[in-house]
């Protein structure tokens, strides 16, 4: 679990670079947040679990390469959504600080 909640979180996309204390995947989502996506994916690339697999997923959708996005998806064992791609950054934010799995 983290230990900072979402509100935190959204406010910390102003500072200079993510809370030490967050996961790869998180950190990944942080970038995204800041308008950094080329950031964003080289760090979910050093992900190893579910989560990384799913913000991975989340940002190739994101992207536009639905058929990677796809690949990744399978890997997290979800599929692909149809909610805009803010609310699904919203709800994996949320999701991985309630319960962060990931390396």
């Amino acid at each position: 679990m983290s230990t900072i909640d979402f509100q935190r979180f959204w406010e910390s996309l102003q500072d200079q670079s993510p809370p030490k204390e967050l996961s790869k995947a998180l950190t990944g989502l942080w970038y995204d947040g800041s308008g950094d996506w080329e950031t964003a994916h080289r760090v979910v690339q050093k992900g190893s679990g579910v989560d990384s697999a799913w913000v991975h997923a989340y940002l190739h959708r994101k992207e536009g390469d639905l058929a990677n996005s796809g690949y990744w998806y399978r890997q997290c064992k979800k599929t692909i959504p149809k909610e805009p791609l803010t609310e699904e950054w919203t709800r994996i934010v949320r999701t991985l600080l309630d319960n962060t799995t990931d390396d």
